[in-house]
């Protein structure tokens, strides 16, 4: 009885110690519960928004992205001081307060997931929390767990919602999502133990620490910094445009059906977990950092290409492939900015980084909607179920991708300028403690 009981005690041992599993958790609870809504949303926002789906995509997810923007870095300084705990229970619930008003009111879950940015910095907080508990040899290991379960929440959940939807309707869709969000919010309120010990919190915060343009404004003080921030801008922005639209264009330009959305989304997560994990770790050990950053830009420039001037249903399963591989990019960055920082200059390097990062996924989903929009993208009214087309394909089915593609390509150029074995401590002296600011920034998925 009491060797059953074993696995239970641990846990309830381990209860009151932070680990990166409470972190997993949280991540994979929350985003499996969006993953659910993946075929319901693209319906709501149909019917809502009729042949403006693009734009007002572009602008919810925009307004969205520039209030994390905006909150992240206030979320951060007060975090260091009281705690992730309070801020994680906090985040985790205004990212998951919109779900349930999906069937309730639509015009309420549009407008709550506008707002909603202002607090919805669960992987930001997470990063923090797993950056507490673990030393910094680990820590790339274990932000790429946390990436890689982000990536595994997506893996099933969109096909479970697509069957749930067809089989029963929209919903019970919305109702499962609603409790798994709940369950998510009682896991953080009961179960998940506070990351930063009181005898290392910050005494207090500068306001400074929470403008989110301090840190960009001073990106130009370094050659190197500068040269990795015009990369990562140049990079992310397409990325964040491309990450808000892309199942509302498989749906409505090529015609997919709910069920090959959710297929498609499987196998893009389960190629990312591979890339982030094994290929990442094999191409940083034989190629460097550097040349790991430039190849995941190629993959990125190939894939937004082929979607841009693809409109075949096998084409845009191949170019998948390739976003799975494009995936390697931001880990790479991160691990290159890591390297090149002292130890004393990393949250202000990373916090330049992330703030940019924050900027994109405010301005990204609002370009991509703004770029439909002025090309005249048709939208077909067809039932997708059908799998039908009207027979009238565009030129260019996808001018945001050719854009994107563009601007990669640019990054390319820029990146190769990157000293890859570099010290910023060679060009600047140390900075002193008011210099540094919260590790915590708005990193979004």
């Amino acid at each position: 009885m009491t060797i059953g009981l074993t696995p239970i005690i641990d846990f309830c041992h381990q209860r009151g110690r932070a680990t990166v599993t409470h972190a997993v958790i949280v991540i994979f609870l929350e985003f499996f519960a969006w993953g659910l809504l993946t075929t319901p949303m693209l319906t709501v926002l149909h019917e809502t928004f009729q042949q403006h789906e693009f734009l007002m995509n572009g602008l919810i997810q925009g307004v969205k992205g520039f209030l994390s923007f905006l909150s992240a870095p206030l979320i951060g300084a007060l975090s260091d001081v009281w705690g992730r705990k309070s801020f994680l229970l906090m985040t985790v619930f205004f990212t998951c307060a919109p779900i349930p008003f999906m069937r309730l009111s639509p015009w309420w879950y549009f407008a709550l997931i506008s707002v909603s940015g202002a607090f919805s910095v669960t992987f930001s907080v997470i990063f923090a929390y797993v950056a507490d508990i673990t030393e910094e040899h680990e820590r790339s290991t274990a932000y790429g767990l946390v990436s890689a379960t982000f990536a595994a929440s997506l893996v099933t959940s969109p096909a479970i919602g697509a069957f749930l939807s067809h089989r029963f309707g929209d919903s019970l869709v919305v109702l499962v999502a609603t409790v798994i969000a709940v369950l998510d919010i009682a896991f953080v309120f009961f179960l998940v133990p506070e990351s930063l010990p009181d005898k290392i919190r910050a005494s207090g915060f500068s306001w400074q620490q929470a403008d989110p343009f301090h840190s960009l404004r001073r990106v130009g003080q370094n050659p190197t910094v500068l040269l990795i921030s015009v990369t990562v801008f140049l990079s992310y922005l397409p990325e964040a445009g491309q990450y808000s639209s892309f199942f509302l264009y498989l749906k409505q330009v090529i015609h997919f059906t709910p069920a090959s959305i959710a297929a498609f989304i499987a196998m893009v997560g389960i190629l990312s977990i591979i890339a982030q994990t094994v290929l990442l770790s094999v191409l940083m050990r034989s190629i460097g950092n550097k040349k790991t950053v430039l190849l995941g830009l190629c993959f990125q420039i190939v894939q937004l290409t082929w979607y841009g001037v693809g409109s075949q249903h096998w084409m845009v399963w191949a170019a998948g492939t390739i976003v799975a591989l494009s995936s390697i990019t931001f880990p790479a960055v991160s691990a290159l900015v890591s390297y090149c920082a002292s130890a004393d200059q990393q949250g202000v390097v990373q916090g330049m980084i992330t703030g940019i990062r924050g900027l994109c996924n405010g301005l990204g989903p609002a370009l991509y909607g703004f770029i439909f929009f002025l090309f005249d993208v048709e939208l077909s009214d067809t039932d997708p179920e059908l799998g039908s087309d009207d027979g009238k394909t565009p030129l260019v089915p996808g001018p945001p991708f050719l854009i994107g593609a563009c601007l990669v390509l640019v990054a390319i150029f820029v990146a190769i300028f990157i000293p890859e074995n570099h010290k910023l401590s060679d060009d600047r002296s140390p900075k002193s403690t008011t210099d540094i600011e919260p590790l915590l920034q708005d990193t979004v998925m």
